[in-house]
């Protein structure tokens, strides 16, 4: 075992979104054991990167569904794949004709064309600062690094089911959350964004040990040799996982490298 591939949001606490006394204990045991900690998420890097220097992580940072690959210390891009602009261009006119507000990710800020709750309650969810521009389509002049669409569960598996057959094979469509559908570049995921890393340090997809549960962590889980689903994921993620760990309030990412620790695997 060379490497644990965490979701981040499967290691903070419900409700105050920190990071629990056993998650850190295990991160740092695992870190002293020469093992490699990636945090992977689909958050962007400024919202992820606090999380990576509070734990002394200096692995590369994989954010953004895998879109963008970072340097915590440095804020260095080593890895970029935004959604070439005249395709952003496509998807926000067609999201937006079904009636929905996007969020629009350039430079690692957020823009959107109103501040809306949904916008709201984004922000507040990853601690951000929001930035109205108008005409969102008349505002883009470069390619966005993701567009993501906020509504209710529901609203949004119809608006999901709609992108998947207008952009088939042209972006990556997947929930993060049941209120998040993320849209990216083709070929974005989590699997890829931990594959560069993984060429980059020198660990192999055997030697990795990958935690998630949404549906967008199913390549994540795909690509790692072990994969380990968190109580209550999504039966998609379920169905990749060799384990399912306890659940994040009882910080079962921690249980889990606790064990392989102790068991020298």
């Amino acid at each position: 075992m060379e490497a644990f591939a965490c979701d981040l949001d499967r290691t903070l606490l419900p409700e105050t979104l920190v990071l629990g006394q056993r998650t850190r204990s295990a991160i740092h045991a695992a870190r002293a054991a020469g093992i490699h900690v990636v945090i992977v998420t689909g958050r962007m890097f400024q919202s992820a990167r606090p999380y990576a220097l509070e734990l002394g992580i200096d692995d590369p940072v994989v954010c953004y569904q895998g879109a963008v690959v970072a340097e915590p210390a440095s804020g260095r891009f080593l890895r970029h794949i935004p959604i070439p602009l005249e395709l952003a261009r496509e998807t926000i006119a067609a999201v937006e004709a079904e009636g929905f507000h996007l969020n629009c990710y350039v430079d690692d800020q957020l823009y959107v064309a109103e501040e809306t709750p949904e916008s709201e309650r984004y922000a507040r969810f990853q601690n951000l600062v929001v930035h109205p521009v108008g005409d969102l389509l008349a505002w883009l002049q470069e390619p966005p690094t993701k567009l993501v669409a906020v509504d209710e569960p529901e609203k949004l598996d119809r608006l999901e089911a709609n992108m998947k057959q207008r952009f088939a094979g042209r972006l990556y469509i997947s929930k993060s959350l049941p209120y998040f559908l993320e849209l990216a570049a083709p070929g974005v995921t989590k699997g890829s964004g931990l594959a560069f890393v993984a060429e980059r340090l020198g660990f192999t997809a055997e030697e990795t040990v990958a935690f998630g549960d949404g549906e967008n962590d199913v390549e994540l889980l795909e690509w790692a040799g072990y994969a380990i689903a968190v109580a209550n994921a999504h039966p998609r993620t379920q169905a990749a996982a060799d384990l399912v760990a306890p659940s994040v309030d009882e910080e079962g990412v921690a249980q889990v490298i606790e064990s392989l620790l102790d068991s020298g695997a």
